[in-house]
């Protein structure tokens, strides 16, 4: 078994890289765009994309921040990866047992998610550069993005 690998159960699977991962997140971007901005639409009008203003109401907060915030957390525990990770066949395991991530975990990753980003993205191309292709909200959380080896299952 290659540095890349890691087997759960029997069964082999790679540790996923920068590249499969930067795809998942284009994905899960386009898919929260398609349904936060026109909600926001819907609810501000027009000139909600012409404030100055960076929030601009209680539903801005709610469809902004907390919406994409529940859904992510929420897919990552009962589904172990978001659409568009889903999409790529790839999952979230806790890095030591292959178990899927815990709530507390799930909360840490996304957290570290900022973490990740305001370093002008270190945290993201660390997964470039890690042996296990861990982010730092993952190391944070505990957490790896692997895929099966076997592509078929």
């Amino acid at each position: 078994m290659s540095s890349n690998e890691i087997e759960i159960n029997g069964t082999p699977f790679e540790y996923v890289g920068f590249w499969s991962r930067l795809g998942a997140s284009i994905i899960d971007s386009i898919i929260i765009i398609v349904i936060t901005l026109p909600t926001l639409y819907l609810i501000y009008g027009g000139d909600y994309f012409n404030s100055e203003e960076f929030i601009q109401g209680f539903s801005d907060v709610i469809i902004s921040y907390v919406f994409p915030l529940l859904a992510t957390i929420l897919f990552w525990i009962y589904k172990c990866a978001t659409p568009g990770k889903i999409a790529l066949s790839v999952k979230i395991v806790d890095a030591k047992t292959g178990n899927n991530p815990t709530v507390r975990q799930s909360i840490i990753r996304y957290l570290g998610y900022y973490v990740s980003l305001i370093p002008l993205g270190l945290g993201f191309l660390w997964i470039a550069w890690d042996a296990k292709k861990q982010g730092w909200h993952d190391k944070m959380a505990g957490t790896v993005v692997i895929r099966s080896k076997n592509k078929g299952v």
